[in-house]
């Protein structure tokens, strides 16, 4: 059974974004056990032809309460968040109100010349634009131009979030596509991406046969793929 537990991430993660989507991944995990993994449908890709791989560097966000003093640090440590990003990790934000747009066009191009992977929040991006223009893969509730500025900041980084039931530590295998987000734990990142490997080989093989006539039941029974 192949192995991809040696492999460079600067090979690994380009083999399973050019193979492996969300679907697929999803289903092995949820027979290995992990049944939350994905994040919240509300966090889409802002291109449907962007795809994902990338380790997680978790950013936590909160709200600022409306008498913040005008005098403070602006976006906390948001800006030394991202200036910390190391190529092939995904900028991962949590936390906070999803009422203000806490991703844009700078930030993405800061975050490309660092090599990053991507970006994934659970809220908005703005300068969805210009996102798009340069390739940059980004994640979110959509496109919305309110500003974090006054509203909220990112608290710390490098650590624990979470989103919706599943849990993010940092260095989890963050895949994304246009079907959602999911996140593969490290301890089951082996044998899911072996799983995923084996079973993308054996849907090709069941999409050939009903494309050739089978029936999905007939399928089914002979190949245990669907």
């Amino acid at each position: 059974m192949p192995t991809y537990k040696n492999l460079p991430d600067d090979e690994l993660l380009p083999l399973i974004k050019t193979h492996l989507f969300s679907a697929i991944i999803g289903d092995i995990l949820d027979q290995m056990g992990y049944r939350h993994v994905f994040l919240p449908p509300r966090v889409r890709a802002l291109s449907d032809d962007i795809g994902d791989a990338g380790r997680a560097m978790p950013v936590l966000q909160v709200d600022l309460p409306e008498d913040a003093p005008a005098d403070r640090k602006m976006f906390g440590v948001m800006l030394e968040a991202l200036d910390d990003l190391k190529r092939n990790e995904v900028y991962l934000a949590a936390g906070g109100t999803p009422d203000y747009a806490i991703w844009g066009e700078l930030m993405a191009t800061r975050a490309k010349w660092l090599g990053a992977a991507g970006a994934v929040m659970d809220g908005w991006a703005r300068d969805a634009a210009g996102i798009i223009k340069i390739g940059f893969p980004t994640f979110a509730h959509g496109s919305y131009a309110k500003d974090q500025g006054p509203r909220g900041e990112a608290a710390d980084f490098r650590l624990t979030v979470h989103i919706g039931k599943v849990v993010i530590h940092p260095g989890d295998l963050v895949f994304g596509d246009r079907d959602g987000v999911l996140i593969v734990p490290k301890e089951a990142e082996e044998e899911a991406l072996t799983r995923a490997f084996e079973k993308l080989e054996g849907e090709n093989t069941v999409r050939i046969a009903i494309e050739k006539g089978m029936s999905t039941v007939e399928a089914f029974k002979k190949y245990g793929v669907m």
